[in-house]
């Protein structure tokens, strides 16, 4: 019998919209919130999304500002992320984010080890994303592209594929 790891991996990221989630421009992105999200809920290594009533994350504030939309999930390690995100349907709208997201600077991921069984709250996530963008990776907040192994505070280098032209 295995035993499971004390430790999950979290993650956030936040996007600020090109315009209103019901516009036509966002059309596309919103048909696909629930295909995607339940492409997610199977996928092996998920553990946890944030959620409101609606079964999205679209109505829950981030950083007080109305033009950001946040997703956040809760994985076995970082390998199952990547399965998850980089194919499928996943794959394809992020392919397609700039159709939907504005560009922008500044770090809009991270990821970071949870204790098993905790559920990040929002704030803690804002707290994660705000230490990446002053100090960029470290144990606290990293990013796809330099993992730290849960407990380690030397990273690793991770892959993303280059033609998804993912900053994580």
């Amino acid at each position: 019998m295995t035993q499971a790891a004390p430790h999950q991996l979290a993650q956030v990221n936040i996007g600020r919209l090109k315009a209103p989630l019901d516009s036509a421009q966002l059309k596309d992105f919103v048909d696909n919130l629930d295909p995607v999200n339940a492409d997610a809920d199977a996928a092996d290594g998920f553990v946890w999304r944030l959620e409101d009533e609606t079964g999205d994350a679209t109505d829950i504030a981030v950083f007080g500002d109305e033009w950001l939309i946040i997703n956040m999930s809760v994985w076995r390690d970082a390998e199952a992320l990547k399965a998850y995100m980089y194919q499928g349907r996943h794959r394809e709208m992020l392919a397609r984010r700039r159709e939907f997201f504005e560009r922008v600077q500044e770090a809009m991921v991270a990821l970071w080890w949870v204790p098993a069984g905790h559920r990040p709250t929002v704030a803690e996530a804002e707290s994660r994303l705000l230490h990446l963008r002053a100090n960029g990776p470290t144990p606290y907040a990293f990013t796809l592209r330099t993992l730290f192994p849960a407990g380690a505070d030397e990273p690793i280098t991770g892959t993303v594929p280059e033609e998804l032209g993912c900053p994580a």
